[in-house]
């Protein structure tokens, strides 16, 4: 599961998730793309799914890049504590994406494959995506 290594901060702001993504909209490794067209967060285990998803329909032919990363540690409660007594503790870390940031790259597979397998890694994730190509 991917989290950072470390932090300045153990626990963070929620933030607000407003406005498009100004960087990370262009493809610059890989020859097709999942872009985000809405925002939201995206949690690890979900970035992992779609991994994972990638790797075994491209049969590990290829090459893939992951452009998002989980910094943002979301905290719980656990269930059937009472309100109060500070802030929970860290239950998962999500990368904050916003519409137009592309999260996956792909290169060195055929077209249909790469379609296919982005396709299934986009099922994976609370966001919506397109496909796109160089």
């Amino acid at each position: 599961m991917l989290q950072p290594k470390k932090s300045k901060y153990r626990k963070a702001f929620r933030g607000r998730r407003r406005g498009t993504a100004q960087r990370g909209t262009e493809l610059e490794f890989g020859e097709y793309g999942l872009k985000a067209t809405t925002g939201g967060w995206v949690s690890s285990r979900q970035l992992e799914a779609a991994r994972k998803k990638i790797t075994f329909a491209t049969k590990r032919t290829g090459k893939y890049w992951l452009r998002v990363f989980p910094h943002l540690p979301v905290t719980g409660k656990p269930v059937g504590v009472k309100m109060g007594s500070g802030k929970g503790d860290i239950d998962r870390y999500v990368a904050v994406v916003k519409p137009g940031v592309i999260l996956f790259e792909l290169g060195g597979v055929p077209v249909e494959i790469a379609q296919e397998a982005l396709r299934k890694a986009g099922h994976k994730l609370s966001v919506r995506t397109i496909i796109i190509e160089k």
